[in-house]
């Protein structure tokens, strides 16, 4: 189930077919093919629960050249759902980070069904995958950048909703590797509110007979899911305005008929449940968290998101002095398509240094 946007454009359903792609052991190699489908192989990735994925592999692309000093390279994690193949649009197309002047690395998160995932794990398939943490996703990637593309520093990291959490994750964990970081509506730690939504969407794809205890031979439309999802996705003025009562009875057809069934439904669960645990401070203090933090952070929040409740990431701010940049419009979670003219420039001159 696709979440986000596209400069101009909310992608709802986006496409999953990815490339075959081979290793690509350094980053001169990795510039030859401007953002094909590429594949790293990590072996064994060991996961905070002690626990190991097998065969470990991560999705990328990259778009631009890594210049001399390599210190042009912006890392871009992918959103919930997301692939880097539909993270393009919003982040290389729209030149927030322009490839004309950056090395943009957009990597697939684990468990998005282009990385390690129960949907494409031989030696873990299914509800066999061991459960991973937003940490879990941020180690591998490290990994990625260092051992396969064999970048020393980032110059930025930066991502959208998960991949705003992922941002978070990577500021504290390997605070001295980016000299800038741009969460977008992500949050440092869920909310009452976020957690409700969550644990709903989850128990509503565990309830649902067509998911079969995640046994089931074709993905299926999980009708309560997608009709939570949606409700929180914007905001009700935004939903009324966009879906109009005359495109409702259409709209809901599709919760029924194929809302989703575009996204391996065990992938989305158990993406749901990294999110549902984050927590940058590891149960502890946030701002003991803050302290560790040494890259310049811009923290671009959306005022109406009813899907990160954006209280968490702005607290974060102020203990960072990290600057923010508030979107105002009823588009809720939707709010960085919404308001691109706004946020586009004034996240494409941070990354320039302004």
């Amino acid at each position: 189930m696709k979440l986000f946007f596209a400069p101009g454009r909310f992608l709802i359903l986006a496409s999953l077919a990815v490339s075959l792609a081979t290793v690509i052991p350094h980053a001169a190699t990795a510039q030859t093919a401007e953002g094909e489908q590429k594949f790293a192989e990590l072996g064994t990735c060991k996961l905070d629960s002690g626990q190991e994925i097998t065969e470990c592999r991560l999705g990328y692309r990259t778009w631009g050249k890594l210049n001399a000093a390599g210190s042009n390279a912006i890392l871009a994690p992918t959103w919930l759902t997301g692939t880097s193949a539909g993270l393009s649009d919003a982040i290389v197309k729209s030149k927030i980070a322009d490839p004309a002047k950056f090395f943009v690395v957009v990597v697939d998160a684990l468990g998005n069904g282009v990385s390690s995932s129960p949907s494409n794990s031989k030696t873990q398939p299914r509800m066999a995958f061991p459960a991973f943490t937003i940490r879990d996703m941020v180690r591998s990637e490290y990994r990625l950048v260092t051992e396969a593309l064999k970048l020393k520093h980032l110059h930025a990291v930066m991502g959208i909703s998960m991949g705003g959490i992922q941002t978070f994750e990577w500021i504290v964990d390997y605070p001295e590797f980016m000299d800038l970081a741009v969460p977008i509506v992500g949050s440092t730690r869920l909310t009452a509110y976020d957690l409700l939504l969550w644990h709903a969407e989850v128990d509503a794809t565990r309830a649902d007979p067509a998911w079969q205890g995640g046994n089931y031979e074709k993905n299926p439309p999980l009708l309560q899911v997608a009709v939570l999802h949606d409700m929180n996705l914007s905001t009700p003025g935004h939903y009324a305005r966009e879906v109009g009562r005359e495109g409702f009875k259409a709209r809901y057809e599709t919760y029924r008929t194929s809302y989703g069934t575009d996204f391996d439904a065990n992938n989305r669960l158990y993406q749901l449940d990294a999110i549902i645990n984050h927590d940058v401070a590891a149960g502890g203090s946030m701002a003991d968290a803050a302290k560790k933090v040494k890259a310049k952070v811009l923290v671009v929040a959306s005022e109406q998101d009813h899907m990160v409740n954006p209280a968490p990431a702005l607290e974060f701010a102020k203990l960072l002095g990290a600057k923010t940049l508030l979107l105002t419009s009823n588009c809720g979670h939707l709010a960085p398509g919404c308001e691109g003219a706004k946020m586009n420039p004034a996240v494409a001159a941070f990354l320039d240094g302004k």
